[in-house]
């Protein structure tokens, strides 16, 4: 067995990570999820109407209904008078989540302030829920992955299942923001998910009791024979340091040979698979490129340049149908600049940054 040397001491401090899932705007107390630079135009650095929009028809809308509107619980045919500050804050939230459904693009869309903290308390590694990616894919709500060790993957949930109904309602024209908060539910509720599977004549009902899920993102496993295994579930914003300290115990263990599983890996922060990657490459070598068809600069994203192995690593990248985004980021660039094998399924094919 080659001895594994490093090329440069292994930095103490945190990775200090700056981003979101994948890419994403703060944008007036809420969040934007969706192509990053498309996503940072709608937030331009002084706040002016755009020239060429006619906004009279939005106020000419807000004014009928404040005249017309009747709510269900108002008894009387009589108009509300006025609107609350916080009913008038609830239109505006719908209003840009309009705006953003109106790019047509499944991965793109705004969180307003609570369910932003339910998407960072998702990020952070703890939810409740039954562990699993879901994404609108032809149309249909699809399983990316459920994850390792969740409810989803023991009751038998798998990477490409079509969820037809959730609780008896149809998902037809559901977006992944009001599927997730169909799906979540407190701890020890179930959720009933009609599922459409490749093999199976018929959908079938699949009940799952929701848990607190805890996302291990990085585990570790010396194996018998000697080689060291690296499974990384999903790109957490923790993920990063958890890793490092994963290829610690790797160099630790005198091991040179290194498997990376990232099966059923449903992505994360784009951040997090390029630092990940920085271990590997040197500074500069090119990890990623957002594509934006012409409409705006492309933005390359490169190697950190941490670069701690030498030739004697001999490494293998898991993947399968439930690898997705970041995940096949990090596996693609280090299959192409010649680090790791690939071994497995086609990954799930998600070439959008968001």
């Amino acid at each position: 067995m080659h001895k594994l040397d490093w090329k440069k001491s292994l930095p103490i401090g945190s990775v200090a990570i700056a981003g979101v899932m994948l890419m994403g705007t703060a944008f007036a107390g809420g969040f934007f999820i969706g192509n990053s630079r498309v996503a940072a135009s709608l937030v331009p650095s002084a706040a002016v109407p755009p020239p060429n929009a006619d906004f009279s028809d939005v106020w000419k809308a807000w004014s009928v209904i404040d005249e017309k509107f009747v709510g269900a619980a108002v008894a009387s045919s009589t108009p509300i008078a006025s609107s609350t500050e916080e009913i008038n804050q609830k239109r505006i939230w719908g209003m840009i989540g309009g705006l953003a459904a109106s790019l047509d693009d499944p991965y793109t869309f705004f969180l307003p302030p609570a369910e932003n903290e339910e998407f960072v308390s998702e990020m952070s590694g703890s939810f409740e829920g039954i562990g699993m990616e879901i994404a609108v894919r032809d149309q249909v709500l699809t399983v990316v992955s459920p994850l390792k060790g969740t409810p989803a993957e023991r009751a038998g949930l798998k990477a490409g299942d079509l969820i037809l109904n959730i609780d008896g309602v149809s998902t037809t024209g559901l977006d992944v923001t009001s599927a997730v908060k169909k799906i979540r539910g407190p701890k020890g509720t179930q959720v009933t998910l009609t599922i459409s599977r490749e093999g199976w004549s018929t959908p079938r009902e699949i009940k799952v009791t929701r848990d607190v899920i805890n996302v291990p993102a990085v585990v570790t496993t010396l194996r018998s024979d000697g080689i060291f295994v690296i499974e990384v579930a999903t790109f957490t914003a923790n993920a990063p340091d958890l890793f490092r300290a994963a290829l610690r115990e790797f160099v630790e263990s005198k091991s040179s040979r290194l498997i990376l599983d990232m099966r059923g890996n449903p992505g994360g922060y784009l951040e997090a698979a390029v630092d990940m990657a920085s271990w590997f490459l040197p500074s500069g070598k090119v990890i990623v490129t957002e594509d934006y068809a012409g409409h705006s600069a492309n933005v390359v994203h490169r190697s950190l340049g941490y670069d701690i192995f030498n030739e004697n690593l001999k490494m293998v990248i898991l993947v399968d149908r439930g690898s997705a985004s970041a995940s096949e980021i990090l596996a693609d660039a280090l299959r192409y600049h010649g680090k790791g094998m690939l071994v497995g399924a086609n990954t799930f094919g998600k070439g959008s940054v968001q």
